[in-house]
């Protein structure tokens, strides 16, 4: 997958789920898609039986952690944490598992990321965050990459993003996805700190200047797919977040436009709930509710007459306790129906 993080769907809590990220992989064949974020800690404690559980137990809650269909691919894993040994175990189960990729989050900045001590606050802390890509870049053969702000508080100088991102790159990170905001660690929440502090794609494009031998994604602010490209006149790659979650179909275009894959279909409304139809059924077969899956649909419709009334029917009849896939295969007919 050598390439395909030149267009990527940043991990976003809440919305990222395999679900999903099954319905983005109906829209781009080729563009790298994230987990939300595991804690290392989290999968430690499960892993090596620190919950009272039986075999069985801990493998239903690996699963739940780090399940996925095999459509999702190629697909990171975003781990949190700031232990190396934690991490270095964690990307070993990631290995294991499937993922392609392993990232470390170094810019989430919500209050219990940060009494976890980890996210935006470690970018604080270079060697620490050396530390833990080394150890996670030995223990597997994945490529670790790392996600981060261009600076927390008052250390936002560029000479600071330079120091931190030639340290970490020394400890063997393949790839830094620089979302171009710095993050206030007090005062600002998760949803503020996406949108308060001034963009400066400027540096993010100084730093590729300077270190081109690194891989830099640029990330934040991208909203349409004519400026992701001319970004990548510049940056490696480009990770999209909100703007991919709240309106998947605007990036239809992804795999012919950067990819350069004149042969993949454009995704419609109708095609993606369709395209998800066979995982649901996988889903609900092992005993799945279909909600978790439609939450996600009701965003394949957008402008378009009717789609009020489209979102009411399905998250109605998605909603049931006993809906299976056989809703969504009725909720694409009436798209069909409709031309779209």
């Amino acid at each position: 997958m050598e390439h395909n993080y030149r267009f990527s769907v940043a991990p976003m809590l809440d919305c990222t789920d395999r679900h999903f990220r099954v319905l983005m992989r109906q829209i781009s064949r080729h563009c790298l898609l994230y987990t939300e974020m595991v804690v290392a800690r989290a999968l430690h404690h499960i892993a090596r039986g620190g919950a009272a559980a039986g075999l069985g137990e801990r493998q239903r809650r690996l699963e739940r952690l780090l399940g996925f269909d095999p459509i999702e691919r190629p697909l990171a894993l975003q781990l949190g944490g700031d232990d190396p040994e934690l991490l270095a175990d964690a990307a070993r189960m990631g290995a294991d598992w499937g993922y392609d990729e392993i990232n470390l989050n170094v810019g989430c900045p919500s209050e219990k990321v940060q009494l976890g001590r980890f996210g935006a606050c470690l970018m604080a802390e270079p060697e620490r965050v050396a530390r833990c890509v080394e150890a996670m870049a030995t223990a597997t053969t994945l490529t670790v990459t790392v996600k981060h702000r261009i600076g927390i508080d008052e250390r936002d100088s560029y000479e600071e993003l330079l120091a931190f991102v030639d340290t970490v790159a020394s400890a063997g990170a393949g790839r830094f996805a620089v979302h171009a905001r710095k993050a206030w660690l007090n005062g600002l929440d998760p949803k503020q700190n996406r949108t308060i502090p001034p963009l400066r794609w400027d540096l993010v494009q100084r730093l590729k200047q300077e270190r081109p031998h690194l891989r830099i994604e640029l990330n934040g602010g991208l909203q349409e797919l004519g400026s992701c490209q001319e970004q990548l006149s510049w940056a490696d790659g480009v990770m999209v977040g909100r703007a991919a979650y709240a309106h998947p179909l605007r990036w239809k275009g992804v795999d012919r436009d950067v990819f350069r894959d004149r042969s993949a279909p454009e995704a419609s409304p109708s095609t993606v709930v369709r395209g998800v139809i066979p995982a649901a059924e996988r889903w609900c077969a092992a005993d799945g509710r279909l909600w978790p899956i439609a939450r996600h649909l009701v965003h394949v419709v957008e402008g378009v007459s009717g789609a009020r009334h489209w979102r009411g029917w399905l998250t109605r009849e998605a909603g049931r306790r006993d809906a299976g896939a056989e809703v969504l295969d009725e909720a694409a007919r009436l798209l069909e129906e409709r031309g779209l």
